[in-house]
């Protein structure tokens, strides 16, 4: 079987662990705890007729205190940029993600989600904004870890765009 790591990237609270644990277990909790530090959960999915064991490393969330450990990143052959629709400056700190992972480890295959589309009226982060993201060629999708929405979809986005990323050798 094929093994792929994913780094879940974002700011602080914006629901990588939440988004994490409903594509794993199929649960969701209203009780947040901070990650310290990283937890990995893997979780196998069908990309055509190939299974591929994700590995997902759920990195504690950027703020200014604490800087994404670039070695968490190393060997990643995908990540997800995880949003939060309602705080606006969760886009901030995931555009300064998405520079540090390239620098870090180059063009792999990555995919952006928006989460808490069940408070869509609440949002900060409009369409202009989001048209900006596509443009530069973000895949972006809208989810909410609570309900479920848009999971499923978002992993198996990047797990079929890993599968199918020329695999080129690192330095």
């Amino acid at each position: 079987m094929m093994q792929k790591k994913v780094c879940m990237l974002g700011g602080f609270a914006v629901g990588k662990t939440s988004l994490v644990r409903r594509f794993v277990s199929n649960v969701f909790s209203d009780h947040y705890h901070t990650t310290i530090g990283v937890t990995v959960e893997k979780k196998s999915v069908k990309v055509d007729d190939r299974d591929v064991m994700l590995v997902l490393w759920d990195i504690y969330g950027e703020d200014e205190f604490q800087r994404v450990r670039e070695s968490y990143l190393r060997g990643s052959a995908g990540y997800i940029l995880v949003m939060d629709g309602t705080r606006k400056a969760t886009l901030d700190t995931a555009l300064a993600l998405q520079q540090t992972a390239a620098r870090t480890i180059g063009a792999v295959p990555f995919v952006s989600i928006i989460n808490k589309a069940d408070v869509r009226s609440e949002w900060e982060i409009d369409e202009r904004v989001i048209e900006q993201l596509r443009e530069r060629g973000w895949p972006v999708l809208f989810g909410s870890a609570k309900l479920g929405q848009g999971v499923e979809e978002l992993f198996a986005l990047l797990a079929t765009q890993m599968v199918s990323a020329p695999s080129f050798p690192r330095d």
